[in-house]
Parts: structure tokens; C-alpha cells; sequence
């Protein structure tokens, strides 16, 4: 048994709280459901293992690896989860300051804070493996059973990621804090990983698109011209390629390479990381925000029922960072559409359906938080305004919301084909409201600060949500291409719409109640 207070007794303890949170983030704090998600984490890790299979069991024995095309390719994609891993653990150092309610607890016991925050910053470091090791350890596995064991050696590679993202992760964290303070630090760093964790795949489709006139990253990776021009094969930058190869002295000096970084942002910022996570725990917007005495508006209740609910989504802390990478991913979009205006609607016609699903994929998470994510379910509840007022309100919040962000694409899209524009607004409104109906449908109280794990609340409104958006965006490319074969595809939309509501809670509860007054009516 583990003394108390030792490197091991916290490890311990650190284990178990990440253990409850990711079973309360993959069960919506439901336990009884925990065998069924794991069942379906089991299916998810099938799924990619035949992913793996169709896309990289060709090449298992055929992989050449002097080269050079091959280490580029290979490079790009592990910058690429770098990048993605690096925005992840950002996010976990964030939660860790501003989430957790534990730490006048330890810093007031009579133990060694460092040794604590050793062990979180290195079990960030796990989860940041954690989902290399989920999303691409398939790809490994069906290497080495086809090609052999030595493809293995990519986990090491992924466990030098993972130690490498959380030490770069925690140090811009930290440098944020001192730079910014801690008030600022909670927005900067959300902003701040969102832009990590798609910059460099936007930066390989934006130079795609600019050479090639191709959305599609991979192009610019197996050009000519960009293998010729990068490192030459025996380049440091290839190493981590390398040490997936299964090149012995490539693969140790990645893992140490990742093990030192992580060493020392334990020893600089361990002794300090109490410290920080304290001043952001004491944040308070209310406390820092400057008091303003304003003259009493009158609105009317409408309006001021959409003012609220416009802030709210303004002042949600959580929002930016699971928002903007939506956000980001329209800038490729944005690039293609600006290269190619005025040379026809070819291009045009790629964009539609990516707007369009983009848009129901951002509504879906706005609408969760304006229904489902109420602070004050009762206080509104009690309100001597009818109920359908405030649903109207949230919904107009949501819709307005997406209307800010998808404009600009919709008025530069109308000065090269009005008819494209039109078609586009038009699908980017029924996407959002087909969203925002679902969650309506499906909506549960639940804390604003669950934002993140929102698609554990109910499968089969996340399902449908995605259906939804995909069956609409098909539609949409369809349409603004001119074929009939819009129609059978819009009515498959409906008909995913119709289901959804039909076996929908709400449809349920209204049963129920419809059912109870008929009873006391003629009991």
C-alpha cells in the first residue's frame, strides 16, 4: 500500500478522479450506462481497426524507408496529431486551473505540493497518449500484424508526443499566466489551442488550394515540387518518421527527446503550478468587472429575453474553445472561395455542402447551450411571460448567432453566383433549425460547464444531429449543382427529422401529460 502524500498515493488519487471524469463524461453521469459505452468504445476501436485496414494495409510490406515522399508524407501527419495533442493538453492545463476545487484542500495540508502537480502535469501527459494511442494505434496494430512487429515501435513515438505536447502545453500556459494574468489567461488559452490545433492542417489545405486549387491536404504533401523542396532524407526533421519505421537509434532519441521535455517542465513549473492554479481559482468576472451604473432598460419582454440569451452564449467560459475550431475550419473554404471568384462556380459547388453542415454542426452546440445549459431553469420557468416566448428567444439567440458567422461567406458567394448564395442561406437556415430542433427534442438540464462531453447526454440525439447536417449538406451540393436528385435526398432529411421526433422524450412527456389530463378530465 502507498504511503500517504508519496509520488504513488497521489498517482493513485489523480487516477481516480480522471477515471470518474471520463466515466462521467462518456455516461452524462449516468453509471448504469457505463457497460453500454464501453461496449461501444470496444465497436468505435473496431471501427478504426478497419479504417487502418482499408487505408494502410496496402503499404505494410511495401513501405520504402529511404523514401522521400514517404517521410514527408509521414512527417506531415505527425505534426498534424502533434498539433491536435498539443491543443488537447492546453485545454486539460486550463481545466486543471480554472476546474478544479481541490486545491485550497491540498495546499493547506501538511504534504509536498510539487510532488502533486508532478503528477498532474505528468498525467496529462497520459491523456494526451491516450487519445494518440485511441486514434492511432489501429493504424499500428494492422501494420505490425501485416507487415511486422517492428511497426509497433510507433507507441513509442506516441508516448513521446503525448510528454512532449503536456511540457509545451503547460509552459505556454504558464508564460500566458505571467504575460496576462489569470483573468485574461482563461480566454488566451482557449484561443490559443483552438489555433494550435488547426493551424497546421489549415496551413497544409491553404497551400493546397493556392498551388493546386485542391481543399485537400494530402495533395500538397505528395506534390513534386513540395517533396522537392523539404529536408533532405537525413534531416532531424524525419526522426519521429524514422522512429515509426522502426529505426532503432531514431526511435530512442524521439523518447528521450519527449521524457527530458517533460522532465523539465516538471522540475521549472511544478514548484509554481500551486501557485497559478490558486490565482485562477480566486478569478472572478464579477469582481473585476468594472461597475457601471446604467439607466433601467424597458424592453419589451421579448427583446429582452434575446438579449439575455445573447449574452449568456457571449459569456459562456467554456464556449471558445469548443466553437472556434469549428470556426477556424472555415478558413480553407473562405481561401478557396476567394481564389477562385470569378472563374465559374466550380469551386462554389465544394463549398455549399461545407458551409451548410458546418453550420448545423455549430448550431447543435449553441442550441444545447441555450436549452439545455439554462442556469436558472426555475427562475425562467416562474416568469409571468408564456413558456413559448422563451423558447422562441433561444432560438432566435442560436439562429443569429449563425447567421453572424456564415454571412460573410453568403454575401462574397452572392457577388460571384447569386444562385449558389441563395441556395446556400437557404440550407445554412433549415441545418441550423433541423439542429436546433433536435436538441429541443432531446433537451435535459444539465451544467453549462458539461458544454464539452454535451453528445454523452443522449446518443440518439447526437446521431440524428449528425445525420441531420450530413443529409442537408448532400442536399444543399445537390441543389446548387441543378440535379432533381436534390429531392429524394431532402425527403431522407425529413424522414431523419420525422424519426428523430417521433421516438423523441419530448413527444413522450407530452403523451404522458396529454394522457393524465384526459384522465382527471374523465375520471
Amino acid at each position: 500500500m502507498s504511503t500517504p502524500a508519496s509520488i504513488t498515493w497521489f498517482a493513485a488519487h489523480e487516477l481516480r478522479l480522471a477515471w470518474r471524469d471520463w466515466a462521467s463524461m462518456i455516461t452524462a453521469g449516468r453509471g448504469r450506462r457505463t457497460g453500454a459505452i464501453l461496449i461501444g468504445l470496444a465497436l468505435f476501436m473496431i471501427f478504426m481497426h478497419v479504417i487502418a485496414l482499408i487505408a494502410v494495409g496496402p503499404f505494410a510490406n511495401s513501405v520504402d524507408p529511404q523514401n522521400k515522399t514517404v517521410l514527408v508524407v509521414l512527417t506531415g501527419f505527425i505534426l498534424l496529431a502533434w498539433c491536435l495533442m498539443i491543443s488537447q493538453a492546453m485545454e486539460s492545463v486550463t481545466r486543471a486551473f480554472y476546474s478544479r476545487s481541490d486545491l485550497d484542500l491540498i495546499l493547506s495540508s501538511p504534504i509536498v505540493a510539487r510532488r502533486l502537480f508532478s503528477v498532474r502535469i505528468a498525467a496529462i501527459a497520459l491523456s494526451a497518449m491516450g487519445m494518440a494511442v485511441m486514434l492511432a494505434g489501429p493504424f499500428a496494430n494492422i501494420l505490425a500484424v501485416l507487415g511486422g512487429a517492428h511497426w509497433l515501435s510507433g507507441y513509442g513515438v506516441f508516448a513521446a508526443m503525448g510528454a512532449a505536447s503536456a511540457a509545451l502545453a503547460v509552459a505556454l500556459t504558464v508564460a500566458l499566466f505571467r504575460l496576462i494574468g489569470p483573468r485574461r489567461t482563461r480566454f488566451i488559452a482557449q484561443v490559443v489551442a483552438a489555433v494550435i490545433g488547426a493551424i497546421f492542417v489549415i496551413g497544409l489545405q491553404a497551400g493546397a488550394i493556392i498551388s493546386y486549387g485542391s481543399i485537400s491536404r494530402v495533395s500538397l504533401l505528395v506534390s513534386e515540387s513540395f517533396v522537392q523542396n523539404a529536408p533532405a532524407p537525413g534531416s532531424f526533421i524525419y526522426w519521429p518518421a524514422r522512429a515509426i519505421l522502426a529505426d532503432a537509434s531514431a526511435l530512442l532519441i524521439v523518447v528521450a527527446f519527449g521524457v527530458a521535455l517533460l522532465a523539465l517542465a516538471i522540475a521549472v513549473f511544478a514548484s509554481r503550478f500551486g501557485e497559478h492554479a490558486i490565482a485562477a481559482a480566486s478569478v472572478s468576472p464579477a469582481a473585476h468587472r468594472k461597475t457601471v451604473t446604467r439607466a433601467f432598460r424597458s424592453d419589451a419582454p421579448k427583446a429582452a429575453l434575446r438579449r439575455k440569451e445573447l449574452a449568456l452564449l457571449r459569456r459562456d467560459p467554456w464556449l471558445m474553445s469548443q466553437t472556434l475550431m469549428q470556426i477556424l475550419y472555415l478558413l480553407p473554404p473562405a481561401l478557396l472561395l476567394w481564389k477562385n471568384f470569378g472563374e465559374g462556380s466550380s469551386a462554389l459547388l465544394l463549398l455549399v455542402p461545407v458551409l451548410v453542415m458546418a453550420a448545423g454542426q455549430l448550431s447543435g452546440g449553441l442550441a444545447w447551450l441555450a436549452i439545455s445549459g439554462e442556469d436558472a431553469p426555475d427562475f425562467v420557468a416562474t416568469a409571468p411571460i408564456p413558456r413559448a416566448w422563451i423558447l422562441q428567444a433561444k432560438v432566435e439567440a442560436v439562429l443569429f448567432a449563425v447567421g453572424i458567422v456564415f454571412a460573410p461567406f453568403i454575401l462574397a458567394m452572392a457577388l460571384a453566383s447569386p444562385a449558389s448564395a441563395l441556395v446556400t442561406a437557404i440550407f445554412v437556415a433549415i441545418s441550423a433549425a433541423s439542429a436546433t430542433a433536435i436538441q429541443f427534442w432531446f433537451r435535459t438540464q444539465a451544467k453549462r460547464s458539461d458544454f464539452r462531453r454535451r453528445h454523452t447526454s443522449s446518443r440518439v440525439a447526437t446521431f440524428a444531429e449528425a445525420f441531420s447536417s450530413i443529409s442537408w449538406a448532400a442536399t444543399a451540393g445537390l441543389a446548387a449543382s441543378g440535379t432533381w436528385f436534390a429531392l429524394p435526398v431532402g425527403l431522407i432529411a425529413l424522414g431523419v427529422l420525422a424519426v428523430t421526433r417521433f421516438i423523441s422524450p419530448h413527444r413522450s412527456e407530452k403523451k404522458t401529460a396529454a394522457r393524465v389530463r384526459h384522465a382527471f378530465a374523465h375520471g
